[in-house]
């Protein structure tokens, strides 16, 4: 939806910029629309008036939509008796994870499956190897990518985060004595990162154990 939302606000600016017109997307832009001149001094055409205030009332409707889902959002991480909402509120303590990331690990991932070890939930989020081998070749094809792809992304997402908020933990130090002289490589082993910090999320919310060097917020 916030893609929705993104994709609304650029075809508005970019019929505008047509007639060379730039109007800020406030609550006020219905107003300015009205009063605003093209460069030869005309008022706007009807038609492309028309255009605009349905692209106008698109872009409301998707807004609306949102803070209906962000305050759907915000009262089940405060509900106090809900394995979702614990575990939410627990990996948002983390510096470097969001509400909005914590609550789809909790929803999609740690609150739904029992987890025996951390090679399960690498294969759930897709991020495990997959090796290759034919008589005498043997090489390694990349993650899987056959879990939860919206996971997969988020973890990807949180582990370029982590690298940010979390330079004194030993997920970092390690990523950066690994890969982080080179960016390709950098690009390579986030999937590792991605991997390693999902299994410590999960550690974090079943047992309690901190990752290591990991900071809290105050």
């Amino acid at each position: 939806m916030r893609e929705d939302r993104k994709r609304i606000r650029n075809r508005l600016q970019g019929v505008l910029a047509t007639q060379g017109i730039h109007v800020p997307l406030t609550t006020a832009f219905p107003l300015r629309l009205v009063a605003v001149r093209t460069g030869d001094g005309q008022a706007l055409p009807a038609g492309f008036m028309d255009r605009l205030n349905r692209e106008w009332t698109h872009l409301r409707q998707v807004e609306a939509r949102l803070t209906t889902l962000r305050h759907a959002r915000r009262a089940r991480v405060e509900a106090p008796s809900d394995t979702v909402a614990r575990q939410t509120r627990q990996l948002t303590q983390l510096c470097g994870v969001a509400a909005n990331g914590a609550l789809t690990l909790t929803t999609e991932l740690f609150a739904r499956r029992g987890f025996t070890n951390g090679r399960q939930i690498g294969a759930v989020a897709g991020l495990t190897p997959t090796p290759y081998r034919s008589d005498q070749t043997a090489r390694e094809q990349g993650i899987s990518c056959s879990g939860n792809r919206r996971v997969r992304a988020l973890s990807i997402q949180l582990a370029w985060g982590w690298l940010r908020h979390q330079r004194t933990s030993a997920l970092t130090q390690w990523f950066e004595q690994r890969f982080g002289h080179h960016r390709r490589a950098r690009r390579i082993g986030i999937v590792a990162l991605a991997r390693t910090l999902l299994i410590a999320l999960w550690r974090y919310v079943d047992q309690g154990v901190v990752p290591d060097g990991a900071r809290l917020k105050v």
